[in-house]
């Protein structure tokens, strides 16, 4: 049981330590931590903490994440209708990313209506870390 608590925080870190590569990043806080698990599985945590920092494509994805094209796909795609990246089409296909934490996708989940997530909650969480 310790050793998935390890993995669990680990996750969340991870995703810290991928947005702290913006210029303007997240400082880790307790309540930071609270927002992340509202928007972010402990899976998905891990995925996003390993994305580039520049625009990728889905191929680049699957092949981050060692999967087939088409789950990268899927969750990609997933992500950017909630709000988490944003993506564009380009000559090659979509491009894909990930916004900065502050007036990027923190905002952006809150844009859009969704019932898998407590939109109250997480505004007052985000509230709060502001």
């Amino acid at each position: 049981m310790a050793h998935h608590n390890t993995i669990k925080a680990n996750s969340y870190n991870g995703l810290v330590q991928r947005l702290n590569r913006f210029p303007l990043g997240a400082p880790p806080a307790e309540l930071l931590f609270k927002v992340l698990k509202v928007l972010f599985s402990e899976r998905e945590a891990r995925l996003v903490s390993l994305l580039p920092i520049k625009p990728f494509t889905d191929k680049k994805a699957a092949a981050i994440w060692t999967m087939n094209l088409l789950d990268a796909r899927g969750i990609l795609n997933d992500f950017a209708d909630r709000g988490i990246l944003l993506d564009y089409e380009s000559e090659g296909g979509t491009t894909y990313v990930l916004p900065p934490p502050m007036a990027g996708f923190f905002e952006f989940s809150l844009m859009r209506y969704r019932t898998d997530i407590s939109q109250k909650v997480l505004s007052e969480l985000l509230y709060q870390y502001i």
